[in-house]
């Protein structure tokens, strides 16, 4: 399920973002059918990504070991979960949200990793939020093997697509789009004393891209007590009280998801520019209403992003990862019955010259599992060719015919579990 800033209004997403954080461990409770979920919250968008049981004749999942996402069943799941913390804004998000599942839920995944689904189109911040939304489902237990793969190649994919174009070198991201807007009200980068309320990431990001401008007045705020151990290794300077360093600053920017700036806040003083770059809203919109104040936030920054400059390129390298991700899900059990099968028959030798032996040469016994290693290679890189073609039955074929294997099913092939070796691990990865 996605629901991103081209669908659903900024006020909605907010709301969400900031009540919805239960919603993947909702999912995973709600239904045995669900094996995985991961929830992606960042500036611009709200999404569930779900591995889910589909042997319904309503819909088919497209592909073996794919996150499957789309079928009635599961929107209905998605949505009764939001419901559970954020009530009514459910169905209103239902409204604008877009299922996809199968194929389309990787094309669409390695898209906004790659910043190609963003505000600024290219952003350089997105393929960190879809990691951390990966590292936070493994936290709390709701991955499964199928969103790890998948997350896992979408970072590697978003790596190509930025080498690729350039995105890197293009500079493109929030944070640079809110300081393009903001030079037009700067005489002077070197003298304006600009305040970042907030410790994580983003910060870091932020007074980077404040450097870069020229900004040597840099003040930082954290409702925490992180802020002197985040200004002592950033070099900035450490405020302890919001109101006095809002008082201090001609520029204020937002970047956390721990506090909320409201109009108590705000001193009255000269001429202050404050852009809210967090989501859930770090700015109460009533601080627009304070005299003197002029705030910038998401919804605005939107309106201003720049249309896209990256052509067809960077949307085919997504495309090509995508199918070829697909082709070696679909390929991904043979490979393992394959390797299994080998490796089982490596294993039973070596143990057997260890009891002839009384032990074993380590230096022999590493070049044989080298071997059995080159010896699987060609035929796995040849199923992912025959997958890619839409032949994987006849790889399946051939296992059966020359070596007897019955090929699992892709979740069995590809969980780890307690009894599979490295190796078999590593063929998957």
């Amino acid at each position: 399920m996605t629901a991103s800033h081209r669908t659903t209004d900024f006020a909605l997403l907010d709301r969400v973002s900031r009540e919805a954080s239960s919603t993947a461990a909702d999912l995973i409770a709600a239904d045995p059918g669900v094996r995985g979920a991961i929830v992606l919250a960042t500036c611009n968008r709200f999404e569930a990504y779900l591995d889910v049981d589909d042997d319904s004749n309503e819909s088919a999942t497209a592909g073996s070991g794919t996150a499957a996402l789309g079928t009635a069943a599961s929107g209905d799941l998605v949505f009764a979960a939001l419901a559970r913390s954020v009530g009514e804004d459910a169905i209103r998000l239902r409204r604008s949200a877009q299922l996809l599942r199968g194929d389309d839920v990787l094309r669409h995944l390695f898209a906004v990793s790659s910043g190609l689904e963003s505000v600024v189109v290219g952003e350089d911040e997105i393929s960190g939020q879809v990691q951390r939304a990966l590292t936070t489902a493994r936290a709390e237990g709701t991955t499964s093997s199928a969103l790890e793969r998948a997350f896992q190649r979408a970072a590697r994919t978003s790596r190509e697509v930025r080498k690729a174009a350039d995105l890197g070198g293009a500079g493109r991201s929030m944070v640079r789009l809110a300081l393009d807007l903001a030079a037009s009200r700067v005489a002077d980068w070197a003298s304006v004393p600009v305040l970042v309320v907030g410790t994580g990431r983003y910060a870091a990001t932020t007074i980077a891209a404040l450097r870069a401008r020229g900004a040597r007045d840099i003040r930082v705020y954290s409702a925490t007590d992180r802020a002197d151990a985040f200004a002592a290794k950033y070099g900035v300077r450490a405020e302890h009280e919001l109101r006095a360093a809002i008082g201090g600053a001609a520029l204020v920017l937002t970047c956390t998801a721990r506090y909320t700036v409201t109009a108590a806040d705000i001193p009255d003083s000269d001429r202050r520019l404050i852009i809210d770059l967090g989501l859930p809203r770090n700015v109460e919109p009533a601080v627009a209403q304070v005299p003197g104040v002029e705030l910038l936030d998401l919804e605005l920054l939107a309106l201003h992003a720049p249309l896209s400059e990256l052509g067809e390129g960077a949307h085919r390298l997504v495309a090509t990862a995508a199918a070829e991700f697909s082709a070696e899900s679909d390929a991904a059990p043979g490979i393992v019955a394959l390797r299994r099968y080998v490796f089982d028959a490596l294993g039973e030798e070596l143990s057997r010259a260890r009891a002839r032996a009384r032990g074993g040469d380590a230096r022999t016994e590493e070049a044989l599992r080298h071997l059995a290693g080159v010896l699987v290679h060609t035929p796995s890189v040849r199923a992912r060719r025959l997958a890619a073609e839409g032949r994987t039955d006849e790889f399946v074929a051939g296992l059966e015919a020359l070596y007897g294997l019955q090929v699992e099913s892709t979740d069995a092939a590809t969980t780890p579990d307690s009894s599979a070796t490295a190796t078999d691990r590593g063929a998957i990865a």
